[in-house]
């Protein structure tokens, strides 16, 4: 059974009670200090992602772009803390407080990766804008938001079209100043084509009547079990926050 045919059971659930839920979530822990609080969040990003069950495929893709930065955090977090040595490797001695450091950041990415994919997966973007509007959001972040996930795309086609049309003329990326010139010509060509579709969506936003308003077509309704799921997670938040406070040192 495919991933589509099985929806996950937060998709019924109100916008604003999955962004304000993930958000708090989210802020707790990335402000826990203490192992266990680490801890709790990445076993409750886990918890929640069997529900979820988000795709496989771009899930594991994006696991992969955070935990790189995490890669990186452990090449360099280790051997540049302050602390006692527990480890020598030649000339770099790794510390006590920078592989717990190193630990936390870890627990901390990948909780919050986790709590994000599983409360957002697969949220429309017009949805997602919209109850941040309504969570009190600034409208034109609001704006940025729904504009980029609409047009993201399309600036992402132009690119390949420019690419495309370089390699027709036999270009060969290396690493030297002509390829360089040429990719700061591309670039330049794309940011050029944006500004003029920028523009044409302007004039015919203003055509269609646009005020600085966007009205939208999704009607959200608080329903019982929209506070029963919200209540739930802010429980757990308020769990998260009593491990902080004794669940032993801090880093």
């Amino acid at each position: 059974m495919s991933d589509r045919s099985r929806p996950s059971p937060f998709q019924g659930i109100d916008p604003r009670a999955r962004l304000a839920s993930a958000a708090l979530l989210s802020v707790c822990v990335a402000i826990a200090q203490t192992l266990p609080a680490c801890l709790f969040g990445l076993g409750l990003g886990c918890a929640l992602l069997v529900p979820a069950r988000p795709p496989l495929g771009r899930s594991l893709r994006r696991a992969g772009a955070v935990n790189l930065f995490v890669l990186f955090l452990w090449c360099v977090v280790p051997w540049t803390t302050p602390g006692e040595a527990v480890w020598n490797a030649g000339p770099l001695t790794a510390t006590d407080a920078g592989l717990r450091l190193a630990l936390l950041a870890a627990l901390k990415a990948n909780a919050i990766f986790l709590l994000f994919l599983s409360l957002t997966a697969e949220m429309d973007v017009s949805a997602m804008g919209h109850a941040l509007r309504r969570l009190g959001c600034p409208q034109r972040l609001v704006w940025l938001l729904l504009f980029m996930g609409r047009y993201i795309h399309v600036l992402g086609a132009e690119w390949q079209a420019l690419i495309t049309a370089a390699r027709l003329r036999c270009f060969q990326p290396r690493s030297d100043a002509h390829t360089w010139r040429t990719l700061a010509t591309l670039l330049g060509l794309l940011l050029v084509r944006g500004h003029d579709r920028a523009r044409r969506v302007h004039e015919a936003l203003l055509l269609r009547g646009f005020t600085g308003a966007f009205r939208p077509l999704d009607d959200f309704r608080w329903r019982p079990r929209d506070t029963a799921v919200t209540l739930a997670l802010f429980c757990c938040a308020a769990l998260l926050i009593w491990l902080e406070f004794h669940g032993g040192p801090h880093a």
